[in-house]
């Protein structure tokens, strides 16, 4: 369910503004995505897990929170963000 150090480790180096960059909103964008699509598809298979749920809605809420933030502040690495992980808006 949850991601492996290797593929949170491939997805910072994917996404990094610079050398150690672990906090910027591109990497938690990327970040959540990766756990959203991982517990998408744990639902395939638990349908009633509604604590997952809650969980699944919380991480897609502190996602869209951080795509107005990038939005407002770099709007051009907010579309290079949507474009790279084959978000819509």
């Amino acid at each position: 369910m949850s991601l492996t150090t290797e593929q949170k480790n491939e997805i910072v180096s994917k996404f990094a503004v610079s050398d150690g960059d672990t906090g910027s909103p591109q990497v938690q964008i990327a970040l959540l995505t990766a756990n959203i699509e991982s517990l998408q598809k744990h639902f395939k298979d638990h349908a009633k897990d509604h604590h997952s749920r809650q969980g699944l809605i919380r991480m897609v809420n502190s996602r869209r929170k951080l795509l107005d933030y990038l939005k407002g502040k770099d709007p051009e690495a907010y579309s290079s963000v949507l474009e790279a992980l084959n978000l819509r808006k």
